[in-house]
């Protein structure tokens, strides 16, 4: 039976929604799940549109398989360009957003993934050497250098300049800006966001922008001045990709792709990298049949055989299990009538599938909140139950790329170098930036030396 009235949820005003949402995001999630169940609505955009969150398997199924006529996703649904710009995969809807991605996606899979893996490898040892034996370091640092280097390499190609060491500072302060919490309510509004000149929050953000543009503008003309066909960088590939009607991308497009890569591809990896470390290294037994497995292929191991590993493979699934890189899918907003789950939504109703809540299921996953890598290979989940990147036809295009730094990372230090947690700190997250996933508090290591693996 279709009900035309929306799913339960609190009663409170839209403001004190919005500041709950912003302030007490995961928390405020889990207590709306338990009051209300597995869909219910918040009022949390400027303009209280009425906002369901999903974390129930079938609606989520049924969400993902929808046409885009009766559901879709673009900044009417809350996907804001912020500085990404408008040309953005991200903000791209209706038939623009599949012709787009059809443009985008292979250079972020098959033959060309599998190359990078070396130089993800590459990376990580050289980087992985400058440790000091007996020293403690911030994991979450070292991480994003490694991180940073591996997504300009796979994006402009194997160089080092000066022009490249400035662009990677101006993208780690830019993913990590020193903000406080009344900082990023104020982002959050566009109302708000005044430009009050460098000293100002988003004045220093849109300088920034500004000064990454120049760099990556200055490339992409020097491409197109100096034209090789034999470049197999990302950049190169999608340059001399072509849409249905022939034409290629403008610089303003791939100037938007670029900075979107490069600003939400390194802090997905990274904050999952770090709690991967944290709860590996925090449960000896899990760690113990990690290296058993990865001493098993020997020294040296090419990518396809790391890549395939099976119990590495659970490690990679079950942190972003228990911390997917968004806490929900892309938001799709009803652009025509549309039924869910015996719900009967009208126009502007915004669907969001809620990842985490679904990942925290206690039908799916027994004792949730436990790390608990044997679970995937125990049973297998569908698309709809475990779901970190998302689905259906908003699934992130660098989903591939993404798991393979992260199993590369992992493999690389884990079976050369011995590491302890330096204390007990946290991996909650510290919600001080609304463009990428939250970053974690700074957890520290200490390495202990080289691993004996006779």
């Amino acid at each position: 039976m279709t009900t035309h009235q929306l799913p339960k949820g609190p009663q409170t005003h839209p403001w004190l929604q919005q500041f709950q949402w912003l302030t007490r995001g995961e928390e405020y999630l889990k207590e709306c799940y338990q009051l209300y169940g597995d869909m219910f609505t918040l009022r949390i955009s400027s303009d209280s549109t009425p906002h369901v969150f999903v974390s129930n398997p079938q609606a989520i199924r049924e969400i993902f398989a929808a046409n885009t006529k009766q559901l879709d996703s673009s900044k009417e649904a809350g996907n804001h360009p912020f500085l990404l710009g408008q040309h953005s995969l991200v903000v791209q809807s209706g038939e623009g957003h599949i012709q787009h991605r059809k443009l985008l996606a292979p250079p972020f899979h098959g033959e060309r993934i599998q190359v990078l893996g070396e130089v993800i490898r590459q990376i990580t040892e050289q980087e992985a050497n400058s440790w000091t034996i007996g020293r403690s370091f911030s994991l979450h640092k070292f991480l994003e250098t490694i991180s940073l280097e591996v997504s300009l390499r796979a994006l402009l190609g194997a160089r080092e300049s000066v022009r490249d060491q400035k662009l990677k500072e101006l993208l780690a302060t830019f993913l990590n800006p020193n903000i406080s919490i009344l900082q990023i309510i104020f982002l959050h509004f566009l109302f708000l966001r005044w430009d009050l000149g460098p000293w100002s929050t988003w004045g220093k953000m849109l300088r920034r922008k500004q000064q990454i543009d120049e760099i990556i503008y200055a490339e992409i003309a020097r491409r197109r001045q100096e034209h090789d066909p034999s470049s197999t960088d990302i950049l190169s590939l999608i340059m001399a990709s072509r849409y249905d009607n022939g034409e290629s991308m403008t610089d303003e497009q791939l100037r938007d792709e670029l900075l979107t890569v490069m600003t939400q591809g390194p802090e997905i990896t990274v904050t999952a990298l770090v709690r991967a470390f944290y709860w590996i290294l925090r449960n000896p037994q899990v760690l113990q049949k990690l290296l058993q497995e990865l001493d098993s292929v020997g020294d040296n191991p090419d990518v396809n055989t790391i890549s395939k590993l099976p119990y590495l493979d659970a490690v990679y699934k079950e942190t972003l299990r228990l911390y997917p890189p968004p806490q929900f899918a892309f938001p799709r907003q009803v652009q025509s009538t549309v039924k869910i789950h015996g719900y009967q939504f009208e126009a502007g109703t915004i669907l969001s599938p809620c990842i985490h809540l679904t990942h925290h299921r206690e039908d799916l996953y027994p004792q949730p909140e436990k790390f608990k890598p044997e679970r995937f290979l125990e049973r297998e989940f569908a698309s709809y139950e475990y779901l970190p990147f998302g689905g259906g036809n908003r699934r992130c295009i660098g989903a591939a790329f993404a798991q393979l730094e992260i199993k590369m990372v992992l493999a690389t230090i884990l079976s050369r170098w011995d590491l302890v947690l330096d204390g007990s700190k946290s991996v909650k997250a510290a919600n001080k930036n609304i463009f990428a996933p939250p970053p974690i508090k700074s957890i520290e290591i200490v390495v202990k030396g080289k691993r004996n693996r006779n």
